[in-house]
């Protein structure tokens, strides 16, 4: 699998900005990535980037109700808390 395949793309969030100051950053991968395709894709797009540890967390689906009659189903997703030994990741260049 390619690495652009594995990272689908980053979390922003106020939790996600505060753990980036310690080195953690979130990404939404795919759900047949492992911990190793993980970390070889964080550093294949940041060359300056080594990976100290990954996390997974697979997030199940959700449903909800509206208007009594409409259900409406959230899709699951696979997410990625990546900890770097070195270096830092720029999420917004360019802005």
């Amino acid at each position: 699998m390619h690495w652009r395949e594995v990272l689908r793309r980053p979390v922003i969030t106020e939790k996600s900005n505060r753990q980036s100051d310690i080195g953690q950053y979130t990404f939404i991968v795919d759900e047949r990535a492992n911990k190793m395709q993980i970390a070889e894709a964080v550093e294949l797009a940041w060359p300056k980037v080594r990976v100290g540890k990954v996390r997974v967390i697979n997030m199940p689906a959700k449903r909800s109700r509206r208007f009594r009659a409409v259900t409406v189903r959230k899709v699951g997703f696979k997410k990625a808390i990546v900890t770097l030994k070195s270096g830092s990741i720029d999420l917004f260049e360019g802005v």
